[in-house]
């Protein structure tokens, strides 16, 4: 049976922003089988079109660029901006870690600009260290009990920083620059987020916005492009890094 990664990401473009160099790469080169879930399906992300409208196209296109790459796309079916440490979210992603089985899992900073993703890393962090113990949502009709905690990384915040503007480095970095193009392509499927971007962020060309990212990451890391992790060292998680070693820290 392959080995599994799964990135628990807030919104279905997340991980192309994030971290699905280091996804792509796991897959061509350890052939790892891939799992990207959202929490929500982004159904706030649109100035055209009603909320499950937009959620109903974004869902379309957080499959279309996971088939991409080979990869199983979930939405867990939170909302934008009402995703809080609560029992529904938890039992869903504990849920779905039953149901996948990963050995290792992404998900977002616990200090980022939104508190979509703070509440989502928050939420993943308790679900990875529940899955194991039996008796956590017992009776809920899970698949059993992972048997080990799983790896857990935390992705860049996005700008690399917090939401006082103080800077967050990464611990290490990943070099995706013989998949950037790949992961260029998987962005670039979730076409209905240009004109939301530009609309509410003042950001065009957000592919182009995802390479300058990139690229400067792999400057602090001497390679042509860089994804940052920090991974969780707390009591009784892996403290092996177990991402590093099988892709090589830059």
């Amino acid at each position: 049976m392959a080995d599994v990664i799964l990135s628990v990401l807030a919104h279905p473009d997340d991980a192309e922003f994030l971290c699905a160099g280091t996804l792509l790469r796991l897959a061509r080169e350890r052939d790892w089988q891939v799992h990207i879930a959202s929490m929500t399906p982004g159904d706030c992300g649109s100035t055209e079109h009603g909320p499950e409208e937009i959620a109903c196209i974004r869902r379309q296109e957080g499959a279309r660029a996971a088939a991409l790459m080979g990869a199983t796309y979930h939405c867990l079916e939170e909302r934008d901006l009402l995703i809080f440490y609560q029992e529904r979210p938890l039992e869903r992603v504990t849920r779905l870690l039953r149901t996948v089985r990963p050995r290792i899992v992404l998900t977002h900073s616990p200090a980022d600009y939104i508190l979509d993703h703070e509440m989502t890393s928050t939420l993943v962090r308790a679900a990875v260290f529940g899955a194991p113990i039996p008796n956590f949502f017992a009776g809920c009709g899970h698949p059993p009990a992972l048997a080990h905690i799983p790896y857990l990384y935390y992705c860049d915040p996005i700008e690399g920083k917090d939401a006082l503007g103080r800077p967050i480095e990464p611990a290490f970095r990943i070099d995706i620059s013989t998949v950037l193009d790949a992961k260029a392509e998987m962005l670039a499927a979730h076409a209905s987020q240009r004109e939301w971007l530009r609309k509410h962020h003042g950001m065009d060309q957000y592919v182009q916005a995802m390479r300058d990212w990139c690229a400067a990451q792999g400057r602090q890391a001497g390679v042509a492009f860089a994804e940052g992790f920090r991974q969780h060292l707390g009591h009784s998680y892996p403290q092996d890094n177990l991402l590093a070693q099988l892709l090589g820290p830059c």
